[in-house]
């Protein structure tokens, strides 16, 4: 998974900052009549463009690979947040009743940014910089798997990897300053984890090194003596600065991180862990809930999807009860591929399928393709069962008896087209939009969407048996199942066990992923959150919209309208669907139609 990708699909989580000097803010001027738009305009590019150096580690595949790795030091996390807090006071200047209607909603996607950014230095997820399937490590890993294209790109990547042992040590001792406030993932989710480190942490064979794999297969453009010097050059960074730092981050990782981690798998019990728990709520949810509200939510939902699973059993003719039902669908082998190639080749197959029907649902498509490509394998033990977002769809192929068939239409709208893979390129790709809303991802818009996705595969017509239907209800079951783990898990004091006997008792899914996906949950809070509220939120604009609208509604407007807003706060989604409303629900795309 690429670093840019991660970003997404993490929200707004600092990274890490580099040692570059802070770009000095224009000061917020009096608003003269018809100045306050430029006046926020001023202020959020000049703050875009200091994050983009600040990031400029994860820039996108399609703009090379930058030449140098962050600052991730407490002194860089210190400047930054003084920064960004400076930005959030000019903000505070600006009256949004005084810009125009569209700036109005740049303020509001801006500020969410802005102030999940400074929550975010403030707690010091910094330092913290892991979950149960992501780490900095893995993330590191995934430039290697980037498109090399240019002698500059190889250049700057053995710069890159000159400069690992700084880098990691640095992100080991923001780890152990987490380690000793407690501030840690929750030690069960960390078992095995360290084994992706260890298999680039062996000194013997450096071509063999995953981060050697750009230089066995080079450009033609690139002269032969010079791809001869840049693989020499690769193998010397790959063995004196790569393996070290490796080595180093492994023995910490065995020696303390792991076995001093957190005893606790709720974030109640972190530092401040009610404030923090209720911060992440809001940051993936962009809704002010509390736990409870979101469990009784989740409860209620769970429910009703539960009648509609019972639906299909009887249509299915089955004899027995839902956990039989469910028992019948993880152990029958004709629900799963026998091969990795036949789960790629089934979800490419769904993709397509796709591609012959958008036409009718959507009226702007985005220009740019994906990739299906399994997980690594270092990596997909741990892994959820796939991920998309710009230019590619990852399919777990490991553990097949894992991979249900009957959930893969499900998995696929969502992670490829219409989900991830189709609205991330939209934002980039929408012109009209300032770079802060193009480039960069809100959970509860972007995963809400991608679940609606999933249960608009109905309409579309790509479920083809009752069994896909069921599969898609699953995952439905699945997130709404999250809102009452999450918030069981992290707030109401569930047990890791509680947590995975109540998604085997309600949804299909086999019991690793069930074991990946809790561990997920209570090393990552909060993000699951973002799914289910997210969707009910894009249901609940749609419903008042053809209630309004009647016979002028047009499902395809209704689409372009809310995926030409990027990525916005769900509470900015809906204010756009009512002015949709308004205006009478015309395509925002009139040249198209």
């Amino acid at each position: 998974m690429t670093k840019m990708m991660r970003a997404w699909i993490a929200g707004l989580l600092l990274a890490g900052a580099t040692s570059l000097p802070a770009s000095p803010l224009p000061a917020t001027p009096q608003p003269a009549p018809g100045a306050t738009d430029a006046a926020f305009k001023a202020l959020y590019t000049a703050e875009w463009n200091w994050r983009q150096n600040e990031f400029a580690e994860e820039e996108d595949e399609g703009e090379g690979i930058a030449p140098h790795l962050p600052d991730v030091s407490p002194a860089a996390q210190q400047r930054k947040q003084a920064y960004l807090e400076h930005v959030a006071a000019q903000l505070g200047g600006i009256d949004p009743a005084a810009l125009s209607p569209a700036a109005q909603v740049d303020y509001a996607v801006y500020k969410a940014q802005i102030d999940a950014l400074i929550a975010s230095l403030r707690f010091r997820d910094y330092e913290k910089p892991l979950t149960a399937d992501s780490a900095f490590w893995s993330d590191m890993a995934g430039t290697a798997r980037r498109s090399f294209r240019t002698i500059d790109d190889y250049r700057n990547y053995l710069s890159q990897l000159g400069e690992y042992p700084r880098y990691f040590t640095q992100q080991i001792a923001n780890m152990r300053a987490g380690l000793k406030r407690g501030f840690t993932p929750p030690r069960v989710t960390l078992q095995g984890r360290d084994a992706s480190v260890a298999s680039v942490a062996d000194p013997a064979g450096a071509e063999d090194n995953p981060y050697y794999a750009p230089f066995k297969a080079m450009p033609a453009s690139i002269p032969a003596p010079v791809q001869a010097d840049l693989r020499a050059a690769g193998v010397k960074a790959v063995r004196d600065a790569v393996v070290p730092a490796h080595r180093a981050l492994l023995a910490f990782l065995r020696d303390d991180y792991i076995p001093g981690s957190q005893p606790s798998i709720a974030a109640y019990d972190l530092p401040d862990g009610k404030a923090y728990y209720q911060a992440k709520i809001v940051e993936f949810t962009t809704l002010d809930l509390t736990p409870g509200q979101i469990h009784q939510t989740g409860l209620d939902e769970v429910a009703k999807i539960r009648a509609q699973m019972t639906d299909i059993m009887g249509e299915v003719k089955f004899d027995g009860d839902l956990p039989a039902f469910l028992h019948h669908l993880r152990t029958d082998p004709r629900f799963y591929a026998k091969t990795p190639q036949d789960l790629l080749d089934r979800a490419a197959w769904i993709a397509k399928t796709f591609d012959g029907k958008a036409k009718d649902w959507f009226g702007r498509l985005p220009r740019s393709r994906f990739a299906i490509v399994p997980v690594p394998a270092d990596i997909a033990p741990f892994y959820t069962s796939g991920r998309g977002g710009p230019g590619v769809y990852l399919v777990n192929t490991y553990n097949l008896p894992a991979r249900p068939l009957y959930s893969l239409t499900a998995l696929t709208l969502h992670e490829s087209a219409p989900g991830h893979a189709f609205q991330m390129p939209l934002a980039a790709e929408n012109a009209d939009l300032p770079a802060f809303r193009q480039k960069t991802y809100i959970s509860a818009f972007g995963e809400g969407w991608a679940l609606y996705s999933e249960k608009l595969g109905v309409e579309m017509g790509m479920y083809e048996t009752p069994y896909d239907r069921f599969g898609m209800l699953i995952y439905q079951m699945w997130r709404a199942a999250r809102l009452v783990v999450d918030t069981g898990v992290h707030a109401m004091g569930w047990s890791r066990d509680q947590a995975r006997q109540y998604l085997h008792d309600n949804t299909a899914l086999a019991d690793h992923e069930i074991a990946t996906e809790v561990d997920r949950y209570i090393s990552w809070p909060g993000q699951a959150l973002s799914y289910y509220l997210g969707e009910l939120a894009i249901e609940a604009a749609r419903a008042r919209a053809e209630e309004a609208l009647g016979p002028k509604f047009d499902i395809r407007a209704f689409h372009d309208t809310v995926l030409q807003l990027g990525s916005v706060p769900l509470p900015v989604m809906s204010a756009r669907i009512d002015r949709f409303i308004a205006e009478g629900g015309p395509n925002p795309y009139p040249a198209e139609d």
